[in-house]
C-alpha cells in the first residue's frame, strides 16, 4: 500500500515545482519582460511612445487655440452664459471681476490645412503643422496639478494606478535587452512649477519592474547603477550569479513573484551598465543634430538634449519613453514666462518629429505633445496692457500628436471664448484608448484583476477610440 500524501505536502511540492519553472523560465528571459500572451489583441500600426509632457497646464489659448473675434473681446467681462457656474479653483474663486484675456502673440494659419498656430513663439512647430493631428477639445474634469498629473498618466484621479508606460511594458514587453521598457526623463522651464513625484510612472498593483526608470542629467545618470571602486565586470558577474542563486532558492520556497522582479531587475541593471554610457554620449552625433534641435542642445538636462536622448532610446528599443518639462502653470506673468517655455520646447519638439521621419521611424513611433489641462479666457489678478496670468481650465485644452498611425488634422472646436467645446470632445481618457488601439491593444479588454475590479487604464468610465483621427 502506498503512503497517503497530505494535502499541505501535496501544495507544497506542486509550489516548489511551479517556482522551479518559473525561475528556469525567468533565467532563460535573462530579464527581459515578456509579453503578455494573447497580445497585442490585433496588428499595431506603433511599436513606441514619446510622450513630451508639458506639466503645468500650457496655455491653449495663446498657442493653438485661435479664434479672431477674441480680441473684440479683449478686457470685456466673461459672460455668465459661457461660464454656466463653473466650478474654479481657490486662487481666482474670490476675484470680483473676470476680465477676458486676448493672446499678446502673433497667430498665423500655415500649412495647407492653414491650422491656427502662434507663428511668433513656435515657430519651428508651425512648419511642421500639416505633419500633427491638433486636437483643440480635450477635456478633463481635474482643475488642480497634482489630481490632472495623475489621471492623464494612470486613468485615475487618485495614486496608485499604473502609468501608461507601466501598462506598455506590462503588455507589451520590452524591444530591448539592454535598457528598460520605460524611461522618465525631466527638465525645468521658465521655474521648476508642480513638484512630480514618481508615483506618476509607477507601476501600482503591476509588478515592480514595469515602473518607469528615471534617467538624470549627472554624470551618473541612474542612481546606483556604478560600480564601487575594486569591482570590476567579472567579480560583478559572480556576484550576481551567488545572488540569483539565493533568490532563486527563496523563490521556489515562497512562490512570491517580487523576487522575480528583484532578479531581473539586477540582470538589467547588469547589462544597463554597458548599455547606458554608450545611449547618454552624444558625441557621435553630427553636428546638423544640434543645429536642428537648437542652442539647447548640448546643455545636459535640457528639453533639447532630453529629445535627442528620447530619439536614441527610441532606436535602441526602449518602448516608453516620457519627458516631463516642468514651468507652464503661470499665474501671473504670462506673455514673458511662457515666451521661456516655447523657446525650450519649440525647436527641440519640431526637430524630434522630423529627425524620426527621416530615419522612417515616424510611421510606427507616437509623439504626444500636451499637459494635464488648459488655461482660462480670464485674467487672474490684475489685468495691464502687457502682462496677466491664467487660471487652470480643464474644459477645454490642446494636445498634438504624430505618427504612429495618427491622421494629420485639426480636431475639435471650441467657442470664441476658448472656454467650452462646441465640436468633437475628446477626454483624456479617449485619447489614451486611441494610443492604446495603435499599439494593437483593445483598452476595454486590456487589464488586470485587483480587489475585485478590471482594472485598466482608461478606467472604468466609458471611453472610446477617436476614430477621426486615425490614418
Amino acid at each position: 500500500m502506498t503512503n497517503p500524501i497530505s494535502r499541505r505536502r501535496f501544495l507544497d511540492t506542486s509550489k516548489s515545482l511551479l517556482g522551479t519553472a518559473a525561475f528556469a523560465s525567468l533565467l532563460k528571459q535573462d530579464g527581459l519582460a515578456a509579453p503578455i500572451a494573447g497580445l497585442p489583441h490585433f496588428a499595431p500600426k506603433a511599436k513606441r511612445v514619446i510622450y513630451l509632457f508639458q506639466a503645468g497646464g500650457p496655455s491653449h489659448i495663446d498657442m493653438f487655440d485661435y479664434h479672431p473675434r477674441i480680441r473684440d473681446i479683449h478686457g470685456d467681462e466673461l459672460p455668465d452664459s459661457i461660464r454656466q457656474g463653473q466650478r474654479i479653483t481657490g486662487m481666482t474663486s474670490g476675484q470680483k471681476s473676470f476680465p477676458c484675456v486676448a493672446p499678446m502673440f502673433e497667430f498665423e494659419q500655415v500649412g495647407e490645412r492653414q491650422t491656427w498656430v502662434n507663428t511668433e513663439l513656435l515657430p519651428h512647430t508651425a512648419s511642421i503643422a500639416d505633419k500633427l493631428t491638433i486636437i483643440r477639445s480635450m477635456n478633463t474634469e481635474a482643475i488642480n496639478h497634482d489630481p490632472a498629473i495623475t489621471y492623464i498618466n494612470t486613468g485615475s484621479q487618485q495614486f496608485g494606478r499604473p502609468s501608461m508606460g507601466s501598462w506598455l511594458s506590462y503588455g507589451l514587453g520590452s524591444l530591448s535587452e539592454d535598457l528598460p521598457a520605460y524611461v522618465i526623463m525631466i527638465s525645468v522651464g521658465a521655474k521648476p512649477g508642480q513638484a512630480l513625484f514618481s508615483r506618476l510612472w509607477g507601476s501600482g498593483m503591476l509588478p515592480s519592474r514595469h515602473q518607469g526608470v528615471q534617467f538624470r542629467s549627472g554624470d551618473d545618470p541612474v542612481l546606483y547603477l556604478s560600480d564601487p571602486p575594486g569591482i570590476d565586470r567579472d567579480l560583478r558577474r559572480s556576484m550576481l550569479d551567488g545572488v540569483a542563486s539565493i533568490n532563486g532558492g527563496h523563490f521556489r520556497a515562497t512562490g512570491d513573484p517580487e523576487i522575480q522582479t528583484r532578479i531581473s531587475q539586477y540582470e538589467m541593471a547588469f547589462r544597463m551598465q554597458a548599455s547606458v554610457p554608450e545611449l547618454m554620449s552624444t558625441d557621435g552625433e553630427p553636428e546638423s543634430t544640434f543645429e536642428s534641435y537648437g542652442p539647447d542642445s548640448r546643455k545636459k538636462g535640457s528639453f533639447a538634449s532630453n529629445c535627442i536622448l528620447a530619439r536614441r532610446m527610441a532606436e535602441r528599443g526602449v518602448r516608453f519613453v516620457q519627458l516631463f518639462h516642468r514651468g507652464w502653470d503661470q499665474h501671473g506673468n504670462l506673455p514673458k514666462e511662457l515666451r521661456k517655455n516655447c523657446n525650450d520646447t519649440d525647436q527641440p519638439a519640431a526637430a524630434l518629429v522630423k529627425d524620426l521621419e527621416e530615419r522612417g521611424m515616424l510611421e510606427d513611433t507616437i509623439v504626444v505633445f500636451g499637459g494635464e489641462f488648459g488655461r482660462t479666457i480670464y485674467s487672474q489678478g490684475k489685468l495691464t496692457k502687457d502682462n496677466h496670468g491664467r487660471d487652470h481650465h480643464g474644459r477645454c485644452f490642446t494636445t498634438w500628436v504624430a505618427g504612429g498611425g495618427f491622421k494629420p488634422c485639426d480636431h475639435g472646436e471650441t467657442d470664441d471664448y476658448c472656454y467650452n467645446i462646441v465640436k468633437d470632445p475628446v477626454h483624456i481618457r479617449d485619447l489614451n484608448a486611441t494610443v492604446l488601439h495603435n499599439l494593437g491593444l483593445d483598452h476595454e479588454r486590456f487589464s488586470v484583476k485587483h480587489q475585485g475590479l478590471d482594472v485598466r487604464l482608461t478606467g472604468v468610465e466609458q471611453a472610446r477610440v477617436v476614430k477621426e483621427i486615425l490614418a
